[in-house]
């Protein structure tokens, strides 16, 4: 089949590797793509949130399948205008992608579908904000109404810092906090049947020790060895299939991917959030393990036949991304740049682009990764570290602690 690839990210490189590996795909098209993308695929330009744009390139490329990356694109509808082209689709349409669009959807869906998840109030100006902050307490945390490109979460002790926050989104919702180790689910879905993937962690925090600001991800790792070993089972009966389900019943049913984030409370798995797409950089590790061909799962995802899907099979061992960062990321990242190093199996492009005379160029926030696999956590942990210490990047940043809970036996799952 070929396959259309909208987006430019991290994750898309992720996906197009995993795409062109599939024995089944004759050919993809990226658009726009990036210059790691393009050592595999064939780039087009497009507005990938313009959904005509996107669907008429689907029709001139002869698209035997669409893939949705990002979730600005879905937001706007353009797995809608794909589908109603009469092509394949993987995403939801912009109705069910409102699970990510509004957090405070997310929140009734949640509550229609009796789905476990933090207390929650939704805040337009600074009266209500500190009346929702008072009732939950310290730490604070706010989440940005709409899409805010991963980063529009602030927790804080701070309850001047959650108040500037607030007023800066305009419309958010005040979460009480959810305190226990995080995972992220990725669910592969047709709006009725549902394949779990790999949970992963991911490092949200910019600096070591989870310190710093929210940034869109700095790394992550797949399997988790701590993890216990009834989750994915608790979290698809109580969560995923209600969710599933409370979609169906309002006449927008979900077909894609969802991201189920989570807390392993005292009182048991909490959603923490849903998204719409496949998450980034988790996507980088969980694809890394994944054995099955990833077009013909979408397909099936995005055809509605996903329950006449084999079971999914996995390869042994373990995953590590660690994202390498600009210099003043998130605040205010320096784009520009000189990359080297940056030519080799196992670098993920993120934020790159290629000048007019064909040095690499800095282009983002989080410029590229390092994803290495290996027989356990650790060796897999020492080899995306190899491949980050290749690239020079100036003022580029990077955590040195991805995985080290983990590899150390140092997170505790609450009873």
């Amino acid at each position: 089949m070929r396959v259309l690839l909208v987006g430019g990210g991290g994750r898309e490189h992720a996906l197009a590797l995993g795409l062109v590996g599939d024995p089944s795909v004759e050919g993809v098209i990226a658009a726009p793509g990036n210059p790691g993308i393009a050592g595999i695929a064939e780039l087009r330009e497009v507005a990938a949130a313009d959904p005509s744009a996107v669907a008429a390139l689907a029709v001139e490329v002869q698209a035997d399948l669409v893939v949705i990356g990002p979730e600005a694109p879905l937001v706007a509808g353009v797995a809608d205008a794909v589908r109603a082209k009469g092509i394949a689709a993987f995403g939801p349409s912009a109705e069910a992608a409102r699970l990510e669009g509004s957090k405070t959807f997310a929140k009734e869906i949640m509550t229609a579908a009796g789905v476990p998840t933090a207390r929650a109030h939704t805040c337009t100006d600074a009266e209500s904000t500190a009346r929702a902050l008072d009732e939950f307490g310290a730490p604070y945390v706010v989440k940005n109404d709409g899409l805010a490109a991963g980063k529009g979460v602030v927790v804080t002790e701070d309850r001047d810092a959650a108040l500037a926050h607030a007023q800066e989104c305009g419309r958010v919702v005040v979460e009480e906090y959810l305190a226990g180790p995080e995972v992220s689910l990725f669910v592969v879905t047709d709006g009725e049947a549902a394949l779990p993937l790999l949970p992963a962690q991911d490092f949200k925090r910019v600096g070591d020790g989870d310190s710093g600001p929210n940034t869109g991800g700095m790394g992550a790792y797949a399997p988790l060895p701590w993890a216990p070993p009834g989750l994915v089972d608790e979290v698809m009966r109580d969560v995923v299939h209600p969710t599933l389900a409370e979609m169906r019943r309002r006449g927008t049913p979900f077909a894609g991917l969802l991201y189920v984030g989570l807390a392993l409370t005292t009182a048991g798995p909490r959603v923490i959030e849903f998204n719409a797409r496949f998450g980034d950089p988790e996507t980088q590790v969980v694809l890394a393990l994944l054995e099955t061909p990833l077009a013909g799962l979408l397909h099936a995802a995005a055809t509605g036949t996903l329950a006449a899907h084999p079971p999914l099979r996995w390869r042994d061992g373990a995953a590590v991304t660690v994202v390498v960062a600009a210099d003043g990321y998130p605040a205010s990242p320096r784009t520009g740049d000189v990359i080297t190093g940056a030519d080799r199996a196992g670098i993920i492009h993120a934020g790159t682009r290629r000048a007019a005379d064909g040095a690499l160029l800095s282009a983002g926030g989080r410029v590229l990764c390092g994803t290495a696999t290996g027989p356990d956590l650790a060796a897999a942990q020492d080899a995306a570290y190899a491949l980050v210490r290749g690239v020079e990047l100036a003022g580029s940043h990077h955590r040195t602690d991805i995985a080290a809970a983990a590899v150390e036996g140092r997170i505790a799952v609450p009873d």
